[in-house]
């Protein structure tokens, strides 16, 4: 079977030949890369799974074949949250996964999903193309064995799911909650009880009386897992994750061994990968949580001294992780870009949505 490139290098051969010059006819032998991509996302889930899906389609379209991608949900081949180390060991090619699930190995790795009261959609984009971003993430990864680059972002999450009211930060005392990444740290010092599962496992917990309550994506998602049957209140806004980049890795040794015009298509699947999870979001989130609310959901706001008992845990938070040196680096661009994009967009963007939004509560 011959691809595109082995048929205009044939092509190529065939005319040398008609115009009179005795040169041996070349057959461009047709290149195949197999890619094996964990997840850490259960298959029913559209927009997280259903990424990894795209990017898998994506690549086989625009190199002819030459790369084809077989995606597994979480679970299926290793533990959802064992990616990360089966790729870094080359157990296997690649993996999708939420970057900050891995802050255990490093703090420095919530720079790249989400920090609490940190950068917005937008924001964290620019960070990553415009900014420092990549290039730091790349030398983080690098000390694992792996590279990685952006792969979908959910947007504006929500705060959670609630059996019981949160009206001041007593309400919080010795919760049981699912919540994961720094987020879910600094519900720890707010007196939370802390669980670290896989979005898969989350509606059992939450049926069983395992947990009280569980921060999983947004209205989409969330819907299709079922939370609005096992929990009374749904809180916003997501102070923890105002955007929620996610991330395709692929061992470093293996990415290695690509050519070049492989690593540059893989790099513009990513990317486009990256955007289409953002617009899915975009669209769905607003009608599903309509329909939410359809269904007899109390949506919920977090009153602002909750939100100010998270931020000064999120300050407690930073300041422990300061004393990691990858994050210290990290944090100095970070928080420097971040700074230099909100005084633009309290200048303009934001006195734009105030104006808009002023008469409708």
């Amino acid at each position: 079977m011959m691809d595109r490139r082995g048929f205009l290098k044939g092509a190529g051969t065939g005319l040398v030949a008609a115009g009179g010059v005795n040169a041996p006819a070349v057959i461009a032998q047709p290149r195949r890369f197999r890619i094996n991509l964990l997840t850490s996302w259960p298959a029913a889930l559209d927009n997280l799974y259903g990424t990894a899906e795209y990017f898998a389609r994506r690549i086989e379209e625009i190199t002819d074949g030459d790369v084809r991608v077989r995606t597994s949900p979480g679970g299926a081949e290793v533990g959802a949250l064992e990616v990360y180390d089966a790729v870094s060991n080359g157990a296997f090619e690649a993996c999708h996964t939420a970057p900050y699930y891995f802050i255990g190995k490093n703090p420095a790795h919530g720079f790249f999903t989400a920090l609490p009261f940190g950068m917005t959609l937008e924001q964290q984009n620019a960070w990553m193309t415009g900014g420092d971003g990549q290039a730091l993430w790349n030398e983080l990864n690098a000390k694992d064995n792996l590279i990685a680059f952006p792969g979908g972002n959910t947007s504006a999450q929500c705060g959670g799911w609630f059996n019981v009211e949160v009206n001041s930060p007593a309400d919080l005392q010795g919760l049981r909650m699912r919540f994961p990444g720094h987020g879910g740290r600094v519900m720890a010092k707010a007196g939370v009880n802390i669980q670290q599962l896989p979005g898969g496992e989350v509606f059992t917990a939450m049926e069983r009386g395992a947990l009280d309550a569980a921060e999983w994506v947004g209205p989409y998602d969330d819907q299709i897992l079922g939370m609005q049957d096992v929990a009374k209140y749904y809180y916003l806004p997501s102070w923890a994750e105002p955007s929620a980049m996610l991330g395709f890795y692929f061992n470093l040794e293996i990415w290695n061994t690509f050519p070049t015009d492989i690593q540059a298509q893989i790099q513009a699947c990513c990317a486009e990968a990256n955007n289409w999870m953002a617009a899915q979001y975009l669209a769905k989130n607003p009608l599903a949580l309509e329909e939410l609310k359809a269904a007899g959901v109390e949506i919920k706001h977090f009153p602002d001294s909750v939100l100010e008992a998270f931020a000064q845990a999120a300050t407690e938070v930073n300041e422990e992780d300061m004393a990691n040196p990858d994050y210290a680096r990290i944090y100095e661009s970070w928080s420097a870009f971040l700074e230099r994009l909100r005084g633009w967009d309290q200048t303009n963007s934001f006195r734009y949505r105030e104006f808009i939004y002023r008469d409708r509560g």
